[in-house]
C-alpha cells in the first residue's frame, strides 16, 4: 500500500478540493499519512493569489524531498494552471495538473512511476467546464463544503477567472445530499466556498438557481448546528439574503464582504461592479437586523494609481464604518491582468506603510468588537485547539474565546457568557449556567 501527503496553500476552497482528492487515493487503496511520515507519493495543491506562490510552491517541495528523497510528487491547484511549464522545471516536481485535470490525477499518472522528464497535464482553462464536487473532511472541527467554483468578473488585479475558469456551480439538491453525508459524520459547522459563492447558480453556461435559493434548502438541513457564508460580493449580498440569514435557524450572523478599497476612484479602477455606497448601505442593513453579526473586510493597498489621498479615504471609510476586521492585502503585480499595464506604480515602501496602518486600524476594530459583545450570551463550537491548558472556539458571531480544558467539549457547542478579553485578545468566558469555565 503506497503512502500519499497532502499539502494545501491557499483558501478554504482549496482545503476542500484536497480533502476530496485525499478521499479518492484512500478509495483506491493508498494510504492517507501526514507530511513528515516518509510519504511515496506528494500532492501539493497551490496558490495563485500572491507573488509568493512560485517561492511557497518551490520551499514545499523542497521540504518533500528532504523527508522522502525518492518520493513522488504532484503539483495542482490554481498555480499550476496558470505556469504548468515553470512549475514542471523545479527539481523534484515529477508531475503537473491544470484546473481541468486535477480529479483524475490518479488515471493520469497511473500507478505514479517515474519518467525521463516531468508530465504536464493542464489544458486551456476553457476546457474546465465541469463543476466537481468537494468538501473537506476529517481534517478539522467545521467542513468546507464547495458550493460555486471559477468567476466570470474581471477585476483588473486578479489571476483567478485564468486559474479557475468560468463561473459554475453544484445543483441545489446535490449540496443538500453533501450536506445531509456531512451531517453523518457528526460535523457541527459547514463553511459555503467556492470563488464567488453570490454567483452561484450557473450550470453548462445557464443560470438555473439562486444563492438565497440554496441558502434556504441548506437551513432545512437537520443534524448541522452551523452554515457559515464565506466571502461573498457586496453586489450580490442582497438585502434577502441578509434578511433570511437574520432569522434563519443555522445560518450564523457573520459575513466576509470584500471591499478592496474605500475609493470609488480606485474601485472603477480595479473594475469593482459597485461603488463605496453600496458596501456602506449592505453594512448598515446587516447591522440593522443583526447587530452582534460580524462583519469581515478584504482591502488592497497599493494598486496602482492610488495616490496617499486615496488611500487616506480608504482609512477614514473602514474606520468609519461598523466592521469587525480586516484582511488586508498588499498590491502585487500579477502577469495576464489589467492591472500590471497600469501607470501609477506605488512604491513598496508606501504599499508596505498603508498596510500597517490597516492592520493595526483591524486590531482596533476587532478589540472593539470584542468589547461591544462583554457580557452577552453566546455558543461556542469549541475544536481540539489546545494551548497551555486553556480550549479555544468560535463563537456564532466569529468572537474567539477560550476555556479551561474539558476533553468533553471538543467538537460540541456551549452556551457562554463573554466575560473579558485577555492578554493575548481572546475572550475568556463561564457557563451561562454560570458553571466556571475560567476564573
Amino acid at each position: 500500500m503506497k503512502k500519499v501527503a497532502f499539502y494545501t496553500l491557499g483558501c478554504k476552497l482549496n482545503y476542500s478540493e484536497t480533502s476530496t482528492i485525499a478521499r479518492m487515493f484512500e478509495n483506491r487503496g493508498y494510504q492517507k499519512v501526514d507530511f513528515s511520515d516518509s510519504p511515496d507519493i506528494f500532492v501539493i495543491n497551490t496558490c495563485s493569489v500572491t507573488e509568493n506562490a512560485d517561492k511557497k510552491c518551490r520551499k514545499v517541495v523542497q521540504e518533500a524531498k528532504k523527508i522522502s528523497p525518492d518520493s513522488y510528487v504532484t503539483i495542482v491547484g490554481c498555480y499550476a494552471q496558470l505556469k504548468p511549464v515553470e512549475i514542471s522545471e523545479i527539481p523534484g516536481v515529477d508531475a503537473v495538473l491544470g484546473a481541468a485535470e486535477k480529479f483524475q490525477l490518479i488515471d493520469y499518472l497511473d500507478g505514479f512511476q517515474k519518467k525521463e522528464k516531468p508530465q504536464v497535464f493542464a489544458s486551456e482553462i476553457k476546457e474546465a467546464k465541469r463543476f466537481n464536487h468537494s468538501y473537506s473532511y476529517g481534517d478539522r472541527t467545521r467542513t468546507f463544503l464547495k458550493v460555486q467554483d471559477g468567476c466570470n468578473y474581471g477585476c483588473a488585479f486578479c489571476t483567478i477567472p485564468l486559474a479557475r475558469g468560468k463561473s459554475r456551480s453544484d445543483s441545489i439538491q446535490n449540496i443538500v445530499v453533501a450536506a445531509q453525508e456531512i451531517a453523518a459524520t457528526d460535523v457541527k459547522e459547514v463553511v459555503l466556498t467556492g470563488v464567488n459563492i453570490g454567483d452561484f447558480g450557473i450550470q453548462d453556461g445557464r443560470r438555473v438557481e439562486k444563492f438565497l435559493d440554496l441558502v434556504k434548502a441548506l437551513d432545512e438541513v437537520d443534524g448541522i448546528d452551523r452554515f457559515r457564508i464565506s466571502s461573498i460580493e457586496p453586489n450580490l449580498l442582497t438585502k434577502d439574503i441578509i434578511s433570511f440569514v437574520a432569522k434563519s435557524k443555522r445560518f450564523v450572523p457573520h459575513f466576509h464582504i470584500p471591499l478592496q478599497s474605500g475609493s470609488n476612484k480606485i474601485l472603477q479602477r480595479m473594475n469593482r461592479r459597485y461603488l463605496r455606497e453600496l458596501y456602506a448601505e449592505r453594512v448598515a442593513t446587516i447591522k440593522k437586523l443583526m447587530p452582534h453579526c460580524c462583519i469581515g473586510v478584504d482591502v488592497i493597498v497599493g494598486f496602482p494609481g492610488e495616490t496617499e489621498e486615496d488611500f487616506l479615504e480608504t482609512y477614514q471609510f473602514l474606520n468609519e464604518l461598523d466592521i469587525s476586521y480586516l484582511h488586508v492585502f498588499t498590491y502585487s503585480e500579477r502577469a495576464n491582468t489589467d492591472a500590471i499595464e497600469m501607470d501609477g506604480v506605488v512604491p513598496m515602501k508606501d504599499r508596505n506603510k498603508r498596510s500597517k496602518m490597516l492592520r493595526s486600524l483591524s486590531e482596533k476594530k476587532r478589540r472593539n468588537f470584542y468589547e461591544e459583545n462583554l457580557g452577552g450570551q453566546f455558543t461556542v463550537l469549541f475544536e481540539e485547539d489546545i494551548e497551555e491548558g486553556m480550549m479555544h472556539g468560535f463563537t456564532e458571531n466569529y468572537i474567539r474565546v477560550a476555556a479551561k480544558y474539558d476533553p468533553i467539549l471538543i467538537n460540541e457547542t456551549k452556551k457562554v457568557e463573554l466575560r473579558e478579553i485577555n492578554d493575548r485578545g481572546v475572550v475568556e468566558v463561564t457557563e451561562a449556567e454560570e458553571e466556571i469555565l475560567v476564573h
